[in-house]
């Protein structure tokens, strides 16, 4: 039977007090290798990774599977050597340069009306620019996904369910915080994988796993402990949302 959606699963690390970058938005790079290769042990175990344009802009990378073990895993799944990775974000204010779009990766762009016209309108500027070399620029997306709410605003349910039939069953989600508060709010998380990382970042402005309006205690959604693990520094922590029939 075919599911109404992925399984999700958010993986992220943060600091000691519940930061995911700096009061910059720097690129959050205070892992360690350990949780490097946490993480990607994730991505290799899905079918897709969701991202949003803000997290992308600050790697202007992806993080693809390399261990050997790992893409030999996949094959034996009949998986191809990398998920899917998509970028999802309303306005597709991207740059079409970055090193994302050299990686060997596929990359589907999930937006709405106005970014699909806005990006393709990016391109059209960047084949102009390259002339004869734009047919050996791969700045460009496999899909573009579009689903929209009447607000205009990306359509996540709708978007979801689209990829079940797509066959992403395993969807892992990078951040940011704006992405996983859209996700929660909407219950469209199933686990969390948090490594918390021994430094303390601090700031108002600075991002967390979880931004948006926030929930008041009573109508917070609840989570089950399912595992911690502790290595050498680092904690790592392993939740699933619990849900009314739980």
């Amino acid at each position: 039977m075919l599911q109404h959606r992925p399984h999700t699963t958010v993986v992220l690390a943060m600091s000691v007090d519940g930061k995911i970058a700096d009061f910059k938005r720097s690129p959050a790079r205070f892992g360690s290798r350990v949780d490097k290769a946490h993480l990607e042990k994730q991505i290799a175990a899905s079918d897709a990774v969701l991202f949003g344009a803000g997290t992308l802009g600050a790697y202007g990378t992806t993080l693809t599977v390399s261990d050997p073990t790992l893409v030999q895993l996949r094959a034996q799944e009949a998986k191809p050597p990398q998920p899917v990775h998509i970028v999802t974000t309303r306005s597709a204010n991207l740059n079409p340069e970055i090193h994302f779009f050299q990686q060997p990766v596929r990359r589907w762009l999930l937006t709405t009306t106005a970014g699909e016209v806005s990006w393709k309108g990016r391109l059209q500027t960047l084949s102009s620019t390259l002339g004869n070399e734009v047919e050996e620029c791969p700045s460009e997306f496999e899909q573009i996904l579009v689903f929209e709410t009447p607000t205009r605003e990306i359509d996540m349910p709708a978007a979801l369910k689209h990829l079940a039939t797509l066959h992403i069953t395993r969807l892992v989600v990078l951040g940011g915080g704006k992405l996983v508060a859209s996700l929660v709010e909407l219950d469209l998380i199933d686990e969390l994988w948090l490594t918390v990382c021994p430094l303390i970042l601090g700031g108002n402005t600075a991002p967390t796993p979880v931004e948006g309006k926030g929930f008041l205690p009573n109508l917070a959604p609840k989570l089950q402990l399912l595992e911690v693990n502790t290595v050498e520094q680092e904690v790592f922590l392993h939740y699933r949302l619990q849900r009314p029939a739980d």
